[in-house]
């Protein structure tokens, strides 16, 4: 049986794969039900499964919701079926596994990249939306699926079934590393960190959507991926009655703004394109209080890690200035960042030479710049900087909303295209 007959063959199991996880979303961190599930059957197929700490570097993590919110996850995700044995060895934050398979001696180390988390986006309840049509919308309200995550997470252990059937026939050894808090960019650093691919000598990461156009294609890899950092900056000044005593109050909301509008003057690079948002700006206690703390949550990108850089210094830089026109303080935080991507051009080539020879595609351009960031980056920089290839590929599918929208969706044939195609990928590297 070869990787399309396969797919086609265990579609419907697939596809209730996928509702399944979809239905139960898990953000950043938290992915507890949706581990222990991939680690159950991951197990039934004969891998060597390492989870938790060992595989994901505790002082590297970043943006960690409250040992509060781990525990209720904990708890939410054993009520809903996952096995206690994984999620009391995750513990509080360590959701990350790395599964391998040794197949016959001889051939390379092959890894693939699956991100598991999903998005803090509450899912339309609008009953044209197919997740509701079909009763598998999510069930936790504030998290949904709305960046295709699930459907990574069903192609990973497609795959990974296909690779146990065929072990006898492949050579080398196949390491599936699934990665939670991609969103945010705040897992990929602490298990790379930890070491998980160093061995690799082929890696491959894969996002399925971005755009119609590329509906029914592959791309082979995207360079356009940004460096980005995300911060979390906290003013603190003093409160005091806004009529009876206003001179005494520092104004924290005041800094705020200051430094919201200055940080959109930050100059543009002459190298690349740059990025600088302020997403959000929450401040003050009530309408007659000198607002006394404020927050702003912020992301940096650049074209390349160094103007990625030069962005966040400046961002730094002005939030020191707006606390000190308003003699208040402010502390900042490193909650999430990724490098620029990086892709091996002639391994690119290779697919898309295997990708246009497979009959599954419509068409396979080499190149989709999508724009946003992926800290998948810290793998593929960590693979080809060891002397090994790596490349992100980009699966197209007819979304009907954009990522990161409530109404956010993917056309599972696309999926089903995908365990294929990445059966057929195992097959040709494993040798």
């Amino acid at each position: 049986m070869n990787s399309i007959e396969f797919a086609q063959k265990n579609k419907d199991r697939f596809i209730a794969m996928r509702r399944d996880l979809h239905k139960h979303p898990e953000p950043a961190w938290l992915e507890y039900r949706t581990a222990a599930m991939a680690a159950d059957r991951l197990t039934e197929l004969g891998f060597t499964l390492v989870v938790g700490e060992e595989v994901v570097k505790a002082d590297s993590r970043m943006g960690l919701p409250s040992r509060e919110a781990m525990k209720a996850a904990m708890d939410r995700a054993i009520a809903e079926g996952a096995n206690s044995k994984w999620v009391e060895k995750m513990g509080y934050g360590f959701t990350g596994m790395v599964a391998t398979m040794q197949c016959q001696p001889g051939g390379p180390v092959v890894g693939f990249r699956a991100d598991i988390d999903s998005n803090d986006v509450i899912e339309s309840d609008d009953p044209g939306h197919f997740p509701n049509q079909e009763g598998f919308a999510s069930c936790h309200h504030g998290a949904m699926h709305a960046c295709g995550h699930d459907a990574h997470l069903t192609m990973a252990l497609g795959l990974a079934e296909y690779v146990a059937m065929k072990k006898d026939t492949l050579k080398g050894t196949f390491k599936l590393i699934l990665q939670p808090a991609e969103e945010g960019v705040r897992g990929a650093k602490a298990m790379r960190d930890a070491g998980v691919v160093d061995d690799v000598d082929i890696f491959f990461g894969m996002h399925i959507g971005f755009d119609k156009k590329l509906s029914g294609c592959l791309a082979c890899m995207n360079p356009g991926f940004l460096a980005t950092t995300k911060l979390d900056a906290t003013f603190t000044g003093y409160s005091s009655h806004a009529g009876g005593s206003p001179e005494l109050g520092k104004n924290a909301l005041l800094a705020a703004c200051t430094a919201a509008l200055n940080l959109q003057a930050i100059s543009r690079h002459s190298q690349g394109a740059s990025r600088i948002n302020v997403g959000v700006l929450n401040a003050g206690t009530g309408r007659n209080v000198i607002p006394d703390t404020a927050v702003l949550k912020i992301e940096t990108r650049g074209e390349t890690t160094e103007i990625n850089d030069y962005i966040k210094e400046r961002a730094l830089q002005i939030l020191k200035g707006a606390a000190v026109m308003y003699d208040i303080s402010v502390a900042t935080e490193e909650v999430g960042g990724a490098p620029a991507g990086q892709n091996t051009e002639s391994l690119a080539l290779e697919i898309q030479k295997l990708a246009q020879d497979s009959g599954i595609f419509k068409d396979a351009p080499l190149v989709y710049s999508g724009g946003g960031s992926e800290d998948c980056a810290f793998f593929l920089e960590r693979v080809i900087a060891n002397g090994g290839r790596g490349t992100y590929m980009v699966l197209g599918s007819a979304i009907p909303a954009p990522h990161h929208n409530p109404k956010f969706n993917i056309e599972e044939v696309d999926m089903i295209n995908g365990i294929a195609w990445l059966g057929r990928v195992a097959e040709t590297y494993l040798k």
